[in-house]
């Protein structure tokens, strides 16, 4: 009776998800224009996908989505100089959004001059 137990089987791995080829290239780009390096916070969004928030080491935000969390995980771990962060005080502390951001982020409502009555007002 032979102690080698060892399976020849193995169980196969699975493959490694492709990366965006625009979603890398973005992501070079904002961490080579925002200090050389980044945190970046994995969110998934729903339907749409994952998002990648990126904070550069200057704190402007950017940020890509992709299709799914294996894509966003295999993305971030594609580059040697962008680390998964979470929302905390440490990282919060430095984000410092860029002249407009709030505008770009409002949409439609940030081009209004009139707003409804607040209905839960005294």
């Amino acid at each position: 009776m032979s102690t080698d137990t060892e399976k020849s089987d193995a169980t196969p791995s699975a493959t490694a998800p492709e990366l965006p080829k625009s979603t890398v290239k973005a992501i070079t780009k904002f961490v080579a224009e925002h200090g050389g390096t980044a945190s970046a916070v994995i969110q998934p969004v729903g339907v749409v996908g994952v998002r990648i928030t990126l904070v550069g080491a200057d704190g402007i935000l950017g940020d890509q989505v992709v299709k799914d969390l294996a894509t966003a995980n295999a993305v971030v771990a594609s580059f040697d100089n962008v680390t998964v962060a979470e929302w905390e005080r440490e990282l919060t502390s430095i984000v410092t959004p860029a002249e407009g951001h709030f505008k770009k982020m409002a949409g439609w409502v940030a081009h209004q001059t009139r707003f409804p009555k607040a209905r839960n007002g005294a």
